[in-house]
């Protein structure tokens, strides 16, 4: 038996050999295209050139694009495309660091990118901490590089007189008990006013319409209600117990009992130079006098705040804070003397 075999007619051969073409010039069009797009993106990986350095604030929250954009802005990348695609390939995005950063044009992408995901800002943090006098207060933004006459300028409360949150507030008292604990970002160019701004502008925030809608409910202004939640600060470091606290304050303020707290008795010794003493009569002991001291302790924290506008329902009058941080709280003051006795010796004798 005999087999043909088939051959292309000439119009077949024709049209696979120009096919053959089609796919060979493609294929080379893709090589230059991919090298040219290679070549292209590792130029955009490259320093734009230059001295001197840039800051840049990245915010909480801000997508690449957005960071891209302000880099290119400030002429410290080629190609905001370059950066996006460098950071999502090099699996970056989700590290990315809010911060403010000092960059330089003689840096490139791979170096930006470093710096951004291992956080190294070139801020410094400046630290309120809860529970400070104003005093503490001024002291510790000297301590962390403010100059004393930019402090003092930075806590003069006459500047500050019109925001809502001063409201019950006597114009000739300080700022005491009003800066937020918290810390706060400090450039080169960070004066003590913005610290103190961020900080009054964080207690704002928290004076939310449940805060003060609160205070209202249990007789107080905003001034009225900061002072308790400073004490209750002072007085009881677990957050738990505050709100008993409070209830005990409101209580004993309600029925013309004196407040009997031993911190704003320390506030008004300490302030006249003569240390801590609860025999020391003062405005603000609340061992003698009764009603509120005249101006917060210190400042406040969150937990305080609420329980000052939640407080709980009890039929508490008394408290004592034991060795061990426990707040152990009754009725009578038999009841409280004995658990004083029992559970605060070390506390109790200072």
């Amino acid at each position: 038996m005999k087999y043909r075999v088939h051959r292309p007619n000439t119009k077949q051969r024709g049209w696979l050999r120009w096919a053959l073409i089609a796919v060979t010039v493609l294929a080379a069009l893709a090589l230059i295209a991919a090298a040219v797009l290679w070549r292209t993106y590792n130029e955009g990986l490259k320093p734009v050139g230059g001295s001197g350095t840039t800051s840049i604030t990245i915010e909480q929250g801000e997508s690449v694009p957005d960071i891209a954009t302000k880099l290119k802005t400030a002429n410290l990348i080629r190609s905001e495309v370059v950066f996006a695609y460098y950071a999502k390939f090099h699996n970056a995005s989700q590290y990315l660091q809010a911060g403010t950063y000092d960059f330089s044009p003689s840096q490139g992408v791979p170096e930006i990118v470093a710096k951004l995901t291992h956080g190294k800002v070139a801020t410094s943090l400046v630290t309120i901490l809860p529970g400070q006098r104003l005093d503490q207060i001024r002291q510790s933004l000297i301590d962390q590089g403010f100059s004393e006459a930019d402090v003092d300028a930075a806590l003069e409360p006459s500047q500050y007189a019109s925001s809502p949150i001063f409201a019950g507030k006597p114009a000739a008292n300080n700022l005491e008990g009003y800066l937020y604990p918290d810390s706060f970002q400090k450039t080169a160019n960070t004066s003590a006013k913005t610290i103190v701004q961020q900080s009054l502008a964080e207690m704002q925030q928290h004076l939310t319409p449940d805060i003060l809608n609160g205070f209202k409910k249990q007789g107080l202004d905003t001034y009225q209600g900061l002072i308790i939640a400073s004490i209750v600060t002072k007085e009881v470091t677990n957050q738990d117990d505050r709100a008993q606290a409070a209830q005990v304050f409101l209580k004993r303020l309600k029925n013309g009992i004196a407040l009997g707290s031993d911190v704003t008795a320390y506030y008004g010794s300490i302030l006249a130079g003569v240390g801590k003493d609860v025999t020391y009569d003062t405005p603000y002991n609340t061992r003698i006098h009764t009603g509120l001291p005249p101006t917060p302790i210190s400042n406040v924290e969150e937990s305080a705040l609420q329980a000052v506008a939640h407080p709980a329902s009890t039929d508490w009058l008394f408290f004592v804070t034991g060795d061990d941080g426990t707040t152990y709280f009754s009725k009578t003051v038999e009841e409280h003397e004995a658990l004083a006795a029992k559970y605060c010796h070390k506390l109790c004798q200072e």
